[in-house]
């Protein structure tokens, strides 16, 4: 899967390992809904590509891209590839997927590791050294790394490698400490849009241990804080996947008990994520979802991750609203 379709151009960027595990992850919800093999079909693909093509088995890890032109492997990509793969193997019961997702988990665990309690957030390969630490929030660690530890949970849910918890919750008590520290993070508004972003991707990690009041309080003040800050934003830059992002939150705090729906704000979030879908007569574009909008423009960026986000939002948003009980956890994309 591309990292996404410059529309304007007719152009793909680069095949990305990330976004392809994601799209597993996608694909797989998509045949859960609706049963169409198809969706099946095309979520075994992208496993197979990542296990028989992405994954470097020499140095057990997934890079960010495979063309080789930047040599690296970000910690996150790797927890989002192994969800997505743990998803394909719930659906199909492929072991060489599980094994895949094993190896991943356990890389994360040994190579990321800083010696601090930590974990880098990006490798330079082959060597696996740590890459210089940046301000941009994807190039530093942060709260937003329980997102890809998810990966370890759901991996010691299978009933193997159990000890790979320990390393989720030794992250999620660390981000717990840190992470109001994270928003706004910065004095230009636009890259405040960015970081709301990757904060959503604390509150989506927090989901293994929402029942812990700890967590609870956390998610109640996270999902008020994005709210805040999106809407006085927006009307400049706004991300479709931060609607998104929100919006999933608020739905499964409230199936989670954490609280209660805000349903005019939800509805008006539903609305407003609507606006960014594409409906250009190019195959490759319509129905999908834009990058956002900026200046009241729409970016003609095709993005696969937000389209995804804004499907699994939006359907969760109907299927709350119709009173129906909460998906299982692992479904999160």
């Amino acid at each position: 899967m591309a990292r996404y379709y410059l529309a304007d151009r007719g152009q793909n960027l680069p095949v990305s390992t990330e976004i392809t595990g994601y799209a597993a992850s996608t694909l797989v919800y998509l045949h859960a809904l609706t049963g169409e093999p198809d969706y099946l079909d095309r979520a075994l693909r992208a496993a197979k590509f990542l296990t028989g093509q992405a994954w470097d088995r020499e140095r057990q890890t997934f890079p960010y891209e495979c063309n080789g032109q930047r040599p690296l492997a970000y910690f996150f990509d790797c927890g989002i590839i192994a969800r997505g793969l743990l998803a394909v193997w719930r659906a199909m019961g492929r072991d060489e997927f599980l094994e895949v997702a094993r190896h991943c988990g356990h890389s994360m665990a040994r190579d990321f590791c800083d010696g601090n309690g930590g974990f880098h957030p990006v490798l330079r390969l082959p060597e696996k050294e740590p890459l210089a630490r940046e301000a941009q929030w994807s190039r530093a660690p942060g709260c937003y790394q329980l997102k890809a530890a998810m990966a370890w949970a759901e991996l010691a849910d299978t009933g193997a490698d159990t000890y790979l918890r320990q390393h989720y919750e030794r992250l999620l008590a660390h981000s717990l400490e840190t992470h109001r520290a994270f928003l706004p993070g910065d004095a230009d508004p636009l890259r405040v849009m960015d970081r709301l972003h990757a904060y959503c991707y604390f509150l989506e990690g927090m989901l293994p241990r929402a029942g812990e009041e700890r967590c609870a309080e956390a998610i109640r003040e996270g999902i008020r804080k994005v709210e805040g800050l999106l809407r006085e934003i927006g009307p400049s830059f706004a991300r479709s996947d931060v609607y998104a992002q929100l919006l999933r939150m608020r739905c499964l705090a409230a199936w989670n008990g954490v609280l209660p729906v805000d349903r005019p704000a939800a509805a008006w979030e539903a609305e407003q994520l609507r606006h960014f879908q594409m409906n250009e007569g190019d195959t490759r574009v319509a129905g999908s979802f834009s990058f956002g909008h900026k200046h009241g423009q729409t970016l003609p960026h095709a993005n696969p991750v937000s389209a995804a986000f804004a499907l699994q939002a939006l359907t969760f948003w109907e299927q709350l609203d119709a009173g129906a009980d909460a998906p299982p956890r692992h479904v999160l994309i």
